[in-house]
């Protein structure tokens, strides 16, 4: 019986010949042509104001905060059930961490719960949209509105999904997407930052490039570039903005493929809501579907358990995903005591399942019987 992993990186076939271009270009450092391509790609396709690759989602975060002007004491709202990166940004700059449940039908946080969190310290909302699936993106910004603070998109999971039409990452003043080898489109690793507010863009690429004004020197807009502000080094090699822009130019295919893929586990899978309680991704009416992932959330932390271990035995491999930051090693002791009974289900219960492109009929097959198997066994 064969092994069918978690994730398995699908590449398009143009990766290879794009890096060779690169090479043969001689400019496999940041910003070649490549990289500019990739930046077009995404600012024409989904109107951001400014499209800069970075080496990560992480790195791309880093720059939002920095761009903030994040200092020690500031607060910022964030969920609990979240990738670390998510949070490190802002940690990084000195923040303060104020956690926010998921809420009861999603992963996602639970925005009627972030109003009653806002201090006069608060200075950004970070809304992660869990599985690609969009957070309730009004209530937030007219808070933003309401209030003065910034919204920040962790669209790490989101390429090419949308809230009531308008792509994530267009919504918050800044947004951040990752590529890495485990997302829809992938560079290995990799990431992008994106600006919404031209206020924002031509400081972006100074902290992008190492503090200095570097990409206005090569644009002739100065006679020299010089150090004038932080930043660090967030650009990537042109190397992988080729493997990424060989998979931009795939995007309708991969998805389509990952779409399929996701209906086929959802139909063959809907009758455990009702036999078990199980329940499947929920996808609201403002949000579409990219189908990043697909997971079930069972009904206590000894079922899924026993699901994964029954699983193994099948030569299937299903995970868990986060762990609640609130309740990490790092964090546990300057949390404010709230319970965010949500994230730690998720925590608990929320199992994905195998996902990728090249899945066979066969495969989705063996993975769906081996789980209706085991409920019907139950």
């Amino acid at each position: 019986m064969d092994f069918i992993g978690f994730n398995k990186p699908y590449m398009t076939g143009n990766e290879l010949e794009y890096i060779r271009a690169a090479v043969t270009n001689k400019k496999i450092s940041g910003d070649g042509e490549f990289t500019k391509k990739c930046h077009n790609f995404f600012e024409n396709k989904y109107g951001f104001s400014k499209a800069l690759l970075t080496t990560s989602c992480t790195d791309a975060l880093e720059m939002c905060a920095i761009l903030l002007n994040i200092k020690p004491g500031d607060e910022v709202i964030v969920p609990s059930y979240t990738f670390v990166s998510t949070v490190n940004a802002f940690i990084l700059r000195g923040a303060n961490i104020v956690f926010v449940d998921s809420s009861a039908d999603s992963p996602n946080m639970d925005v009627n719960l972030v109003e009653e969190l806002i201090t006069s310290k608060t200075k950004a909302i970070i809304p992660v949209h869990y599985a690609g699936v969009a957070c309730d993106m009004d209530p937030l910004l007219a808070l933003g509105n309401k209030y003065g603070i910034a919204i920040i998109e962790d669209a790490a999971q989101a390429i090419d999904s949308y809230y009531k039409g308008k792509p994530l990452g267009s919504f918050g003043a800044m947004s951040a997407f990752s590529f890495h080898e485990t997302k829809n489109i992938i560079s290995g690793e990799g990431g992008l930052f994106v600006s919404n507010d031209e206020k924002f863009n031509a400081r972006a690429e100074i902290i992008r490039e190492k503090g200095t004004n570097r990409s206005a020197f090569f644009r002739g807009e100065v006679d020299k570039y010089n150090w004038v502000d932080m930043g660090s080094s967030f650009l990537p090699s042109d190397i992988i903005a080729a493997f990424l822009f060989a998979q931009l130019e795939k995007m309708r295919e991969i998805q389509s493929k990952r779409k399929a893929i996701w209906e086929h586990f959802g139909k063959a899978l809907s009758p455990l809501t009702a036999r078990s309680g199980v329940k499947l991704p929920f996808i609201p009416d403002y949000a579409t579907n990219n189908a990043h992932m697909f997971y079930l959330v069972c009904n206590n932390i000894q079922e899924r358990s026993a699901l994964i271990e029954h699983l193994k035995k099948n030569n299937i491999q299903a995970v868990f995903h986060y762990l609640s930051l609130h309740k990490s090693d790092y964090f546990k002791g300057s949390h404010d005591g709230r319970e965010l009974k949500f994230a730690d289900h998720y925590t608990d219960t929320l199992l994905r399942l195998p996902f990728y492109y090249e899945l066979s009929d066969n495969d989705l097959n063996r993975i769906t019987d081996s789980i209706l198997n085991f409920f019907n066994a139950r």
